[in-house]
Parts: C-alpha cells; structure tokens; sequence
C-alpha cells in the first residue's frame, strides 16, 4: 500500500506538541509493515544552523528526507500565522505526485495544505482519511477563523472524507453529536514509545541534579504551558496537598508567549515557588529521566482529546490524574491513575491520597503496564492498516 500522510508539524520540530510523535511513529509502523510511506508537511524551520542531526536534502518542493524507510517532504514555508503556514509548493507536488499513492491519511484541521491536497485527491478519485485530533471543535483561541474555515476550506474536506478517526470514546461521542456519521466514525487511541518503558534511567539522577530527595514526592506536569492544560491550578493543587513537603515539576515549551511567567507568579503567591521547577521542554533521554524519579503524573486540563503525555507516565509505571475531560480517561479511570473534575480542590485531594494511600498507589503502579500493553505502536499500526483497506473498500463501494 502507498500511503501519504499529510500534516502541518512533524518531526523534528518536537516542540509542536504530542501529534508529532504520533504521526512519525504510525508512519514507521506502517513502513515496517511493508507499506511505502511518505509525509507531507511544513518547513518550519530547518535552515536553522546546527539545529537538526537528520541529513535534509533539497528538493523542488522544499527539503527531503528518509528516515527508516519514510521519506518525509518538507513543502518550503512562505508565509505563517501562529500555526498556520503558506506552502505554494503543495499544488505543484499534488499536480505531479499524488496519483501514485494509493490513500492519504490528513492529520489535523485548519491548515492550508489539507484542502489543497484533497481538492486533487477527489480529483483523482483517491480515498483520504481525516484525523481531527480534537480539532473539530474551536478550542483554545481563534475561534471565528476556525469557523469560518469550516465554512469554507473545511466543507468539502471533511464530507468527502473516506473515514474519520477519533483517538478516544469521547472525541468519538462529540464527533457524533455533531453529525458525523457513524459508518465513518473509527477509533485508535494514540501510542506510547515503547523505549520510555523499556528504557529506565536510573532513579536519582535527576533529584540529585535538582537538589530533589530520594523520598520527596515529585509530581509532575509535561505538556505545553498554555492556560488549557491547567497547570496554573495545578500549582495552587500542590501547595494545598504539599504545604512543606514535596516538588512540583513543569516541563514543556511555552505555548503562549509570557505564559511560564504567569505560572511563576501564581507559584509566588501559593507560597511554593523554591519548590516548583520550570525545566522547559523536555524530549528523548532527558523526558526519560525526569520520569524515572516522579511519583504522580497530573494532567489537569479543560480539554484533551487524548492526553499523550498521560500514556507516557503510564508507559513508565507512575500512576497518574486526568481529568474527565481528557479522552484517556477511560483506559485510566480504576486502572492506572483517578480521574476528576478539572478543579484545584478534586485535583489536591486526588494528589494527597496517592502520596498518603499507599495500596491505592500500588494498585495503580501495577495496573499501568495492561493500559501501556493497548497503547503499543506495533498494534496501532496493524489497526490503521486494517483501517486504511477498510477506506479504501469503502471508496470503491465495496464497504
């Protein structure tokens, strides 16, 4: 099977959050399976010195690349918005290269390139897939553009898609309610990175780096710092469940301008700010290592259609907290971790009894590893290809 997946962020741009890792990851898993695998996406960067290990080769459209059979198209960037990227080359790689594969997998909503490319993909008579991950509904800023993005570019888009995959029960629930029909409608959670589990740095090195004790309990928050996430009522959470005792880890990219700055305040006026630790964003061996030595994984956000960083804790056996609106909720929930309403006090009671609970932690640490046993790459990957032919059969009229 030729397959294209087509999204606005990918490796090695890390810093854009969660998707990143997902796409690269499935697109590997189906190279292994034997599948020819390319990715469409945007330069976002990568004439930067220095930046980048992977040998980036130029090409009519932008930059190339190969990586473990994948090869990656970097369409050149002439303009951007925020996330938003202008990317002139899509039309031209469309005209000459789309008809060679045999489906395309969109990721995301509200780029420019997504519209372009399954314009040609109708055209063409090629089936796609669109993934929204939780992009359906305008959250976080921009909401009039976003609405009228699906008004305009986002119509036709979305209703000829071949196939919408949810990555949870609730992203599934809300993408009913607002019309998709259900014969569209699949699931496939997203996956962990079976090296955090398998690979286990050993405990104390970053307490010790961080001046930290061995029975200090570490709560940690990974993910981008934007107000959404909820890390700002996480620290008010912490200083009333740890009024003396204990650390506070954040770690991500800022993903608001002057936002950590925000954070450090409420930190100040919590009374706790020498015991929360701003450690930026953190990929590969160093998110490996502050896992090792953390005790509790709080991801207390207002919306998550999945919460990949929760499935990374659970990988590395640390019991976490979500809230009810994050989509991972019901692999977590009695499992590996409480689940609760996304509020300060829920979220101090939920830290205190799984620093004071001691059965109810161990219950939890040993749950973790059935959770990461459904999250593996390797069997998403079989399940997407299952969902590709399943598409493409539909398209035909063979469904």
């Amino acid at each position: 099977m030729r397959v294209l997946k087509a999204v606005q962020s990918y490796y090695p741009f890390q810093d854009r959050g969660g998707p990143v890792v997902k796409v690269r990851a499935l697109a590997h898993g189906l190279a292994k399976r034997g599948h020819q695998v390319t990715v469409l996406t945007a330069d976002l960067g990568l004439q930067k010195p220095n930046s980048f290990e992977l040998p980036f080769s130029p090409c009519q459209w932008g930059y190339s690349s190969t990586e473990d059979g994948v090869e990656t198209i970097y369409l050149s960037t002439m303009a951007h918005y925020r996330a938003l990227t202008l990317n002139p080359g899509v039309i031209g790689f469309s005209r000459t290269t789309l008809r060679q594969f045999d489906l395309v997998h969109f990721y995301g909503l509200y780029d420019l390139f997504g519209p372009a490319v399954s314009h040609y993909c109708r055209s063409y008579g090629i089936p796609y897939v669109v993934e929204p991950m939780g992009m359906y509904r305008p959250i976080d800023r921009g909401f009039e553009l976003k609405r009228l993005w699906h008004r305009s570019l986002g119509t036709k888009f979305w209703k000829h898609a071949a196939q919408i995959v949810a990555t949870s029960e609730m992203e599934q629930q809300e993408l009913l309610a607002d019309g998709v029909p259900d014969e569209k409608l699949v699931i496939r959670y997203n996956g962990i990175d079976s090296r955090l589990g398998g690979f286990r740095p050993k405990r104390g090195d970053f307490r010790r780096k961080r001046g930290i004790g061995a029975t200090e309990p570490v709560i940690l928050f990974l993910g981008r710092l934007i107000p959404r996430k909820g890390a700002d009522f996480l620290i008010t959470a912490f200083a009333k469940a740890c009024p003396e005792f204990g650390r506070l880890v954040i770690a991500g990219p800022e993903g608001e301008p002057g936002y950590q700055s925000i954070l450090s305040k409420r930190a100040q006026e919590a009374g706790v700010e020498s015991r929360v630790i701003f450690t930026g964003p953190l990929y590969d061996d160093a998110k490996a290592t502050v896992l090792a030595d953390s005790d509790i994984f709080a991801l207390p956000s207002l919306y998550e259609n999945f919460a990949n960083s929760a499935a990374e804790a659970i990988a590395c056996g640390i019991p976490v907290i979500v809230t009810d609106a994050c989509g991972i909720r019901s692999l977590v929930e009695d499992r590996a971790g409480l689940v609760i309403a996304p509020d300060a006090g829920a979220l101090a009671t939920a830290i205190s009894e799984l620093i004071s609970n001691s059965a109810m932690y161990r219950k939890f640490q040993e749950g973790c590893s059935g959770v990461a046993a459904q999250l593996g790459w390797d069997r998403l990957s079989e399940q997407m290809e299952s969902y590709y032919v399943r598409a493409m059969g539909s398209a035909n009229g063979h469904s």
